[in-house]
């Protein structure tokens, strides 16, 4: 019986000590747990890595009961609040961060909107995406090309976001279609989801006559809504206009406008997420013109990071170039990559 008892106790000790030798942690609400090293949560799903697998193993962030780390983190709250530490639970529905500046904050679960290991290094905070679309037809030897790429870095107090775009159309006897577009985002992270932003765009658009259209946006936005499973917020601020035109009979000009934009992600629908972004410009400078620009993404997750995704994008003027489109907008269907 002696050695019984004694036998137990060795296995408990020998389970806790591995337990505690382990990173981190996890124990699901049906009992189970799984024991690696955390890699991030977002969108609602952790991803956790283990010894004894290849890939890493991805989890429904309401399905986990407890969580113990020593992994250190970028935590992002739904109030907004960023932080750098660890996090560790401290009672039923309770979770305890402790940050790299000596603080403790205890919160919900469901206030945890971003966890990302920050001890990988600068590739760890690093995220891209691409995907190409192309249709062909025998008739009139039709071709269209299309790709949509973004390229982004996340620290605890800013954020920058690249996004480039390109379609090109060919047939016999017809000029050719093209359009090009990319943009460049900073922002700055305030306490309760503020943050300025800076932005700077170019447009080449042959539907509208546009050679370039270079654009610079200084504004503020805020979060409105920002969760596990959504965001939604509003920008607001001044607009520089730069516009070179293609037609001999357009002369290039430049104003300055206004903007105010709304953007909405849904990003819990199972494999499906939504990106909706509307931005109107009222001119300061030209009397009765503005314009707007309207985007919408569907995307659905496939295996090994691969996803399918329908776009539409519109550009609307309501004082064009002489001889050119009030609007223009691309229908997108692709295939791609992200990271």
């Amino acid at each position: 019986m002696k050695n019984l008892i004694t036998t137990i106790l060795l296995l408990v000790l020998t389970g806790s000590v591995a337990m505690a030798q382990a990173p981190d942690s996890i124990i699901f609400k049906n009992g189970n747990y799984i024991v690696g090293e955390v890699k991030t949560m977002d969108r609602n799903v952790l991803s956790i890595e283990t010894d004894y697998s290849d890939d890493d193993f991805t989890i429904e962030w309401d399905g986990i009961k407890e969580i113990y780390t020593k992994t250190f983190f970028l935590i992002t709250l739904s109030n907004g609040s960023r932080y750098n530490g660890n996090i560790n639970s401290s009672g039923p529905g309770k979770l305890t961060i402790s940050t790299d500046d000596g603080q403790t904050i205890e919160v919900n679960p469901e206030e945890i909107v971003i966890m990302d290991d920050i001890d990988q290094g600068f590739w760890s905070q690093v995220y891209a995406s691409v995907d190409f679309g192309w249709d062909i037809t025998k008739a009139n030897n039709f071709r269209q090309y299309s790709m949509r790429s973004n390229l982004g870095y996340i620290a605890k107090r800013w954020q920058l976001d690249a996004d480039y775009s390109l379609l090109k159309t060919q047939q016999d006897d017809v000029d050719d279609i093209h359009r090009t577009d990319g943009s460049l985002t900073y922002k700055y992270f305030l306490p309760h989801d503020w943050y300025p932003l800076v932005a700077v765009s170019l447009l080449s658009n042959s539907e509208q006559q546009l050679d370039l259209r270079t654009t610079a946006k200084l504004g503020m936005g805020k979060y409105v809504l920002h969760t596990n499973q959504l965001y939604w917020g509003f920008s607001a601020g001044a607009n520089y206009n730069d516009e070179k035109y293609s037609g001999d009979l357009t002369a290039d000009r430049s104003s300055w406008e206004g903007f105010l934009g709304t953007e909405l992600n849904l990003f819990n629908i199972g494999d499906l997420s939504l990106l909706t972004q509307l931005t109107a410009y009222p001119s300061f400078t030209e009397s009765g013109r503005w314009r707007s620009d309207f985007k919408f993404d569907m995307k659905y997750d496939l295996p090994l990071d691969f996803y399918v995704k329908l776009g539409y994008t519109l550009n609307y003027d309501n004082k064009p170039a002489e001889g050119s489109s009030k609007s223009d907008y691309v229908f997108h269907t692709g295939f791609g990559w992200e990271w």
